[in-house]
């Protein structure tokens, strides 16, 4: 089962699980709330009755438990995924992601699930200077998202410990990709800047644009979570996935020019509240403990993603 999967990183692990496994079958649960539709269509109908799609809220968790029935892992990648709007509505970044996410451990747990992986994420480090960012470090949340995605990973920790259901989580950095929305207020970097600049609109670069960030190509992180659902002995574990390597946004408008082969006008704003000057993943647990290594880095995903939009929009 894989929740949140008509969003941008389920639907790319919905689509890897059935290629991956013919003889399986995945369900989806979505509330379709920033799941689209579309984002199946690539494959939805070559996995025929392989593929269950289930309209629900993980905050209902009746509806978890009904998905969860007769599933041996479950992806959870359901979210309120972004720091602004967690900050501009902290009790309903705390009713997806922390009640959510108890729900989904507790549907786990009654339903006899094998493994939960599920998503966390790079904020949960906030904004402490020391870098690269090791999974040791002691959690400073800055924002009401990076408090619910450290409360996820305590909640989990005590399901494996206490009630046996094995958890795996995964800190995201700053995922990018095809299929992610750049047309919502809360849109990441990557795609807004994309879209801007095929449309000639200058682009808006907070505070002076030299933050930097372990940007993350989707390709990766659907590896991260293959390998996380069959890693022995790591559960109750949390993992960075990342590159080991960033990128600032003045260095992501040059390459996005040398791609595009003109000049991307800018503007600047003041600094998002919540936001981290800083990210870089030490990937060393996940490549020790899960086999993990980046199959696509910053270059390569830059290019592929923004020929998506090219063809896309």
């Amino acid at each position: 089962m894989v929740t949140g999967g008509a969003g941008f990183i389920g639907s790319h692990l919905a689509e890897r699980l059935l290629r991956d496994h013919p003889q399986a079958r995945v369900r989806i649960l979505d509330d379709f709330s920033s799941g689209r539709q579309e984002n199946l269509s690539s494959f939805a109908a070559a996995a025929g009755e392989r593929l269950e799609i289930v309209r629900g809220d993980i905050r209902d968790l009746a509806a978890v438990e009904r998905a969860a029935a007769g599933a041996r892992t479950i992806f959870h990648q359901a979210a309120m995924r972004s720091v602004p709007r967690s900050v501009a509505d902290p009790l309903g970044a705390n009713d997806h992601n922390v009640n959510g996410t108890l729900n989904v451990l507790e549907a786990a747990r009654r339903a006899g699930v094998t493994r939960v992986v599920y998503a966390s994420s790079s904020s949960v480090y906030g904004d402490r200077p020391e870098l690269p960012k090791r999974e040791d470090q002691p959690p400073a949340p800055i924002s009401p998202y990076a408090v619910s995605k450290a409360t996820n990973e305590l909640y989990a920790a005590v399901w494996a410990r206490l009630y046996g259901v094995e958890t795996v989580g995964l800190r995201y950095f700053n995922v990018f990709g095809p299929r992610q929305d750049p047309k919502s207020e809360y849109a990441v970097v990557i795609p807004r800047f994309i879209m801007w600049s095929m449309a000639g609109t200058p682009l808006e670069v907070h505070g002076d644009g030299q933050q930097s960030r372990d940007f993350t190509y989707i390709d990766n992180v659907v590896e991260a979570n293959c390998l996380a659902a069959q890693a022995p002995g790591v559960s109750g574990q949390v993992f960075n996935v990342g590159c080991g390597d960033r990128v600032s946004l003045l260095s992501i408008i040059e390459r996005l020019e040398v791609l595009l082969g003109h000049a991307i006008p800018r503007r600047h704003a003041p600094t998002r509240a919540g936001d981290v000057p800083h990210t870089l993943a030490d990937i060393d647990r996940a490549k020790r403990l899960l086999g993990y290594a980046p199959l696509v880095h910053f270059d390569e995903g830059l290019r592929r993603t923004l020929d998506y939009f090219r063809r896309t929009v």
